[in-house]
């Protein structure tokens, strides 16, 4: 950093990456919550059905699984069950067929209930949902569902496929249960989505991991975001007047979980400070006792105005961030008329995205500001594949 006599802006990178993965991984107990309403016939259901099958071939004969199937009416087509007899879950997935309208909550409920049995603390307890459309009348019953999950620990994926299902509802899902939503564009890759899920499962290395950032004196921070495994406004709980805690969730073997901090340092002479001391403190699985590891944040100020002021890996994750939320903010601004607000914020997004060298959503997102200036709406599929493609910018989904 230069040395000044004033306050300046500084950004915090801070990861957290779990030791080696053990040789067998933790038991789960793996809900499967899927629709099967009209909407979802043909290469829907046919995608579903195989992603679903190869879940059943990646758990191990010491995971608890059920498949729940729901459109206005619900199915409990797997209770839970170990997953021994691969046969006979593959034939029940063969009998899945498209029927009906969507209720959700019906589907959540049947779920809930197979998760129930098997709750502990010796298996991770995850629900998978996918649904391609709105469920009507049972949104609040859906998020006191995942209310429930979450106080007993079950984590939500919460899929939707296509452009006719309600994010906002998805979203409050997977965030009351400190899960993740996403937004599957082409029935072919619903089978990505779901190993992804299944795989992060097997590999939760810790659970409910909490960081404790202490800082200096005359130190602020302005915002706390999520750069990986995928980004998101974490927000911050002050304790104190120099102290914040940021929920990070679930850490999970193989992948490096990471924030990026905005603060505001106070001026300094040339030298190495302490800026902050970081503490993680997370909850292994398997062990009944939290561990806490401490970490002294040390930042250099230097009067060489040739020594570089910020760290490129850094800066490429400050730039994803400012991307993110310009999109945001752009997306905000165009739900409630704010045309002129909305087009330059995608504007400065694409510029963004354009430095980045993410060449093709820069230019969707160049597309939804011109047609944004001419007087056309957003569609709710361009909102979607904005919103949820700059939320992956940090990640690459693996095919």
């Amino acid at each position: 950093m230069p040395v000044t006599g004033s306050p300046q802006v500084a950004y915090l990178l801070v990861e957290a990456t779990p030791a080696s993965a053990p040789t067998t991984p933790v038991p789960l107990n793996f809900c499967l919550v899927l629709d099967r309403s009209g909407s979802m016939q043909g290469a829907k259901l046919e995608s579903m059905k195989t992603a679903t099958r190869r879940v059943i071939e990646t758990l191990t004969e010491q995971d608890v699984v059920s498949i729940v199937i729901f459109d206005d009416t619900v199915q409990t087509l797997v209770p839970a069950t170990l997953a021994t007899d691969r046969g006979a879950l593959l034939a029940a997935v063969d009998t899945i067929s498209e029927s009906g309208g969507t209720a959700m909550s019906l589907g959540m409920q049947a779920g809930q209930k197979e998760i129930q049995k098997h709750l502990g603390p010796d298996r991770i307890s995850h629900m998978l949902l996918l649904t391609d459309g709105q469920t009507w009348g049972d949104e609040e019953t859906c998020r006191s569902i995942a209310t429930s999950l979450g106080q007993a620990e079950v984590r939500i994926t919460a899929l939707g496929l296509g452009a006719e299902w309600n994010e906002k509802l998805l979203d409050d899902l997977a965030e009351f249960t400190e899960g993740s939503s996403d937004y599957i564009s082409d029935p072919n890759q619903i089978s990505s989505f779901f190993q992804r899920a299944v795989r992060s499962a097997q590999g939760t290395a810790a659970t409910d991991a909490r960081l404790l950032l202490r800082l200096v004196r005359e130190a602020t921070t302005r915002a706390v975001y999520r750069a990986t495994p995928a980004i998101a406004n974490l927000g911050y709980q002050p304790i104190g007047e120099n102290e914040v805690s940021v929920r990070l969730g679930d850490l999970v073997f193989g992948q490096t979980a990471s924030v990026v901090l905005d603060l505001m340092l106070p001026g300094r002479t040339a030298g190495s400070f302490r800026i902050a001391q970081a503490e993680l403190h997370v909850a292994p699985v398997g062990s009944e006792h939290e561990q806490v590891v401490k970490q002294d944040i040390l930042l250099a100020f230097s009067a060489d105005t040739s020594t570089s002021v910020y760290e490129p890996r850094v800066m490429n994750l400050v730039e994803k961030v400012t991307a993110f939320k310009l999109q945001t903010r752009a997306l905000a601004e165009a739900e409630i008329g704010n045309t002129s607000g909305a087009t330059q914020k995608l504007r400065a997004a694409a510029t963004r995205l354009l430095d980045l060298g993410e060449l093709d959503l820069a230019e969707k997102t160049s597309q939804q500001a011109d047609q944004l200036e001419q007087g056309a709406k957003l569609s709710a599929e361009s909102q979607k594949e904005l919103k949820y493609a700059t939320r992956r910018l940090t990640q690459k989904l693996e095919e």
